[in-house]
């Protein structure tokens, strides 16, 4: 609670709010005025009624502010509602997606340890992995993410932090999050997953082990295509010993003005994501069904190769797909035969998004690499966004005509 929060005393505790609840009313600190919408604090500094004040702030002897770059009250309202959402101790807001990924692994690593992660990641993740940390001498190794025995092989003694993203950018890989928490933990290693496709409605990676989580809040936290973000969540003490100082002196420091935006983004985060998810499984059943289309990859479909895991840790298919008409110039066909879908690298967005991965997101990917997971250049992402699901149907049809 902030020292400005004017609410009842005698109200219950937002643990006992179920997650909707948690979505619109969490971390809520009103100031003297009693404003329903959450303020924007738009101040880099703070003031102190004497010196000793100040002192005492900057040596954690009372709490308080200091400075934006090392907190702010509407970035904490983000921070404090999105770690009662994920039923976690503690949350660090970023300026982006990546900044939170790289703050998280940088955190948990030095020269001399070792990495273990999942092949299927989003491009600039693959690139910190394979090409920054192994600069500041952190070895990586880079595994089939849903082969366990490809994970135990890959660990070392030194192996100090497993890496994943589950479903993975851009093809929906579905991992075992509980069994590779289990081979990190055995190994006295910690394991960070990146939740942003899945989202913190469909997946709840905490209660399947997972000691940190990290989030590009651009995507279905703000899910409208306004304002960048990230976050790091895990146990608070956990948070201090590995992210306080490298956050407080790097200033990778998320807004206040984006703070509050995503704040309005959580507040509609589930009936987003659950329209939006019910969209794409029907989209998924209508490709598939297409002769243009030799393969379509989701979460909710039994043909998805690790759909029983999908059914164990996820509570619904979400919000984007993959599917294969064959060649790189079908897929531009069908991208450029849309009228309503958007070709956009984004994704979890309101409106719906569809990107020829290989030349985009993915471009820096080695092509081995690529096609290591199964990307070849007939693959489509598309992301669905709230449009209605009739108007969806007819462009995607269309444009699948033209392939």
């Amino acid at each position: 609670m902030s020292e400005f929060d004017t609410s009842p005393t005698n109200r219950e505790s937002p643990k006992d709010w179920a997650p909707a609840t948690r979505l619109v009313r969490g971390g809520m600190a009103r100031t003297p005025y009693g404003e329903i919408s959450e303020p924007i604090f738009l101040t880099q500094s703070f003031a102190y009624d004497t010196a000793e004040a100040a002192d005492k702030r900057f040596g954690g002897e009372e709490p308080g502010f200091i400075y934006a770059r090392y907190g702010n009250p509407t970035v904490k309202t983000f921070e404090d509602r999105l770690a009662l959402l994920e039923g976690v101790e503690g949350c660090r807001a970023t300026a982006s997606g990546m900044a939170a990924v790289h703050t998280a692994l940088v955190g948990l690593l030095k020269a001399g340890d070792h990495m273990v992660a999942s092949r299927a990641l989003f491009g600039s993740c693959r690139w910190i992995i394979t090409q920054l940390l192994p600069r500041f001498g952190v070895e990586t190794t880079v595994v089939d993410g849903t082969d366990l025995d490809a994970w135990r092989a890959a660990m070392r003694p030194n192996t100090k932090v497993l890496f994943l993203e589950s479903p993975a950018n851009p093809l929906l890989e579905i991992i075992d999050i509980a069994a590779v928490a289990d081979i990190a933990h055995n190994a006295g290693a910690k394991l960070v997953v990146d939740n942003a496709f899945a989202s913190p409605v469909l997946q709840k990676p905490f209660t399947l082990g997972a000691d940190v989580v990290i989030y590009s809040a651009t995507k279905h936290i703000d899910g409208q295509g306004r304002v960048l973000g990230g976050a790091i969540l895990g146990a608070d003490a956990l948070l201090d010993e590995n992210y306080k100082d490298l956050i407080r002196h790097t200033g990778p420091a998320l807004s206040p003005f984006s703070a509050w935006v995503l704040l309005k983004g959580l507040e509609t985060l589930e009936l987003r994501v659950m329209r939006q998810s019910e969209t794409a499984a029907k989209l998924a059943d209508q490709i598939a069904a297409h002769p243009a289309v030799s393969r379509v990859l989701y979460p909710g479909r039994s043909d998805h190769p690790q759909f029983e895991i999908a059914q164990r840790q996820m509570s619904a298919g979400g919000t984007i797909l993959a599917f294969d008409v064959g060649g790189r110039e079908a897929a531009w066909r069908v991208l450029d035969a849309l009228q309503i879908i958007d070709i956009s690298n984004n994704l979890a967005d309101a409106k719906s998004l569809a990107v020829h991965p290989s030349t985009t997101t993915h471009r820096s990917t080695p092509e081995a690499d690529r096609l290591a997971i199964g990307l070849t250049e007939g693959f489509i992402r598309l992301s669905v966004g709230l449009e209605d699901a009739s108007d969806l149907s007819r462009d995607i049809g269309r444009a699948l005509d033209a392939a």
